[in-house]
C-alpha cells in the first residue's frame, strides 16, 4: 500500500516525451508555438515524402546549411548575365526546408537590376552556396555543387532563358511554385 500509482501507458493521441520533455517545452516557448503548432512542424518535417536532409556550405567552411530536398535534384541552368558569369546552377526549395547552420555574419549580398534576387556569398572565399532567386523570393536557390557528398542520387538539368527572364518565367509551368511547401 502507499507509494505512487503504477505508470499508465499514454492513451490514444498522447505520448510520453521522456527525456525530451524539457527540450520540447523550450522549443515551443522559444518559437512561441502551441502544442498543436509544434506537433504540426514535427509531423511536416517527418513526412517530407521522398526528401532527404542535405548539408553543404562554402569552400572555406565559414558558411554551413542544411536543406530538405529530393535525392533526385531538378537543377536550373540559367543564362542570365550573373548566372552565366558565376556558372550558377541551382535547385529551388521553400524557405521552410532551409536552415542556415552557421556563417550568417560571414555572408554578404549583391543585387542588381530589380534588386529582387539576393545573391549571397561568403566574405572569405567568395562562394555562393545558396541565394534568394527572383523567381521565388520566398525560397532559396541551392547550388548542388556546394552539397556534401553522399545524399544526391541524380541531377537533371533544365536550361532556363534568363536573358529573357520575364518571358521564361511566364512560360514555365512550375518555376514560381517551387518555393511553396
Amino acid at each position: 500500500a502507499g507509494g505512487d500509482p503504477p505508470a499508465q501507458p499514454p492513451g490514444p493521441g498522447a505520448f510520453d516525451l521522456g527525456a525530451q520533455r524539457g527540450r520540447w517545452a523550450a522549443f515551443q516557448e522559444r518559437h512561441r508555438l502551441s502544442c498543436e503548432e509544434a506537433a504540426r512542424l514535427l509531423l511536416d518535417a517527418y513526412e517530407y515524402r521522398g526528401l532527404v536532409k542535405h548539408t553543404g556550405g562554402c569552400h572555406c567552411g565559414a558558411v554551413r546549411f542544411e536543406v530538405w530536398a529530393s535525392a533526385d535534384l531538378h537543377v536550373f541552368n540559367c543564362n542570365c548575365s550573373i548566372c552565366t558569369k558565376k556558372q550558377n546552377r541551382h535547385f529551388i526549395v521553400p524557405a521552410s526546408r532551409f536552415k542556415l547552420l552557421k556563417g550568417a555574419d560571414n555572408l554578404t549580398t549583391y543585387t542588381f537590376n530589380t534588386h529582387r534576387a539576393q545573391h549571397t556569398f561568403c566574405k572569405t572565399c567568395g562562394v555562393q552556396s545558396f541565394y534568394t532567386p527572383r523567381s521565388n523570393p520566398d525560397g532559396y536557390g541551392i547550388a548542388p555543387h556546394c552539397l556534401d557528398d553522399g545524399t544526391v542520387q541524380t541531377i537533371v538539368t533544365e536550361d532556363i532563358n534568363g536573358k529573357e527572364w520575364e518571358k521564361a518565367v511566364k512560360e514555365h509551368k512550375t518555376i514560381r511554385d517551387m518555393s511553396k511547401p
